[in-house]
C-alpha cells in the first residue's frame, strides 16, 4: 500500500480572493494559440499568474468539481491526488520543467469541503476495484470493477487524515476563467450543479496550447501516462 502523506505549510494571503486578470479577457483555448493570461487565488493561500509561469511547460487541469449541492467528483480527487503522487515520489515537476494547476470554479471555504472528501473518496475508489461481496456482483458491477483496476490503479491511504496539496489549486470563485474557456455548466453528464466540464490543456513554455481534451463524459479522461508520454515528446 503506497502511503501518500506529507504535511504542508499553508501561508494565507488575507484579501485575495478576486481574479486579476490584467484586463485581458479570458477566451476559449485554441491549440496552436497563446493561452489567456489571468491570476487567481490559490487554494494554498498564494496568488498565481499564468504570465508568471512563461519558461515553464504547465499541465492545467480544469477539475469537475461538484456533480450535485453536496457530491464531490471522485474521479477528480483521483486525478489530483494521482499526479501530487507524482510530483512527490517522482519528481515530474523538476524533470519536465512542469508546473501543474488545478482549476475549480468555486470560492476557496467550498474548496475546504473538497479536501475533506478525500479520504472517503479515495476509499470509494478501492470499493470500486473490490466490491465488498464478489459472489453477488452484476456484469455490468463487475464491467466498472474492471474498468476501474485499469484507469485508477493506484491506492492511497489517507488514514491520517492529512491531505497532500503540493500542486497548486486555482480558486476561480466568479467562474470568470471557467466562462472563457467555455466549461463552466449547471447540468452536465447526469449531474446538476455548478461545475466544469473536465478538461487538460498542456502549455509549453511560451504559454502556447499544444495538447487540449474535452471530456464528453466523466470517465473518459486520458490518463496520466498518457499526458506524461505527450509531455516527453514534446520537449
Amino acid at each position: 500500500m503506497r502511503k501518500l502523506f506529507i504535511c504542508i505549510s499553508i501561508f494565507i494571503v488575507a484579501g485575495v480572493t478576486e481574479i486579476s486578470a490584467q484586463n485581458e479577457q479570458v477566451k476559449t483555448g485554441i491549440v496552436g494559440q497563446r493561452m489567456s493570461n489571468f491570476t487567481l487565488p490559490t487554494y494554498q493561500g498564494q496568488e498565481l499568474s499564468m504570465q508568471s509561469l512563461r519558461g515553464k511547460n504547465v499541465l492545467f487541469v480544469v477539475s469537475r468539481g461538484k456533480y450535485s449541492d453536496n457530491k464531490w467528483c471522485t474521479i477528480c480527487q483521483y486525478q489530483y491526488a494521482d499526479y501530487a503522487d507524482m510530483a512527490i515520489y517522482q519528481n515530474i515537476r523538476e524533470k519536465y520543467n512542469l508546473e501543474i494547476l488545478f482549476l475549480f470554479p468555486y470560492p476557496k471555504d467550498t474548496l475546504k469541503s473538497w479536501e475533506n472528501a478525500f479520504p472517503s473518496d479515495m476509499l470509494t475508489v478501492e470499493k470500486w476495484k473490490n466490491p465488498t461481496n464478489p459472489e453477488k456482483v452484476t456484469p455490468k458491477q463487475q464491467e466498472w470493477a474492471n474498468f476501474a483496476r485499469a484507469n485508477y490503479p493506484k491506492k492511497f491511504n489517507f488514514t491520517d487524515k492529512k491531505v497532500p496539496l503540493p500542486l497548486p489549486i486555482l480558486i476561480d470563485e466568479k467562474q470568470e476563467v471557467s466562462r472563457g474557456l467555455d466549461l463552466l455548466r449547471m447540468e452536465w453528464d447526469g449531474g446538476k450543479a455548478m461545475q466544469n466540464i473536465p478538461a487538460i490543456y498542456i502549455i509549453d513554455k511560451e504559454g502556447i496550447i499544444r495538447f487540449k481534451y474535452i471530456s464528453q463524459n466523466t470517465t473518459d479522461r486520458p490518463t496520466s501516462a498518457y499526458i506524461l508520454n505527450f509531455i516527453e515528446k514534446m520537449l
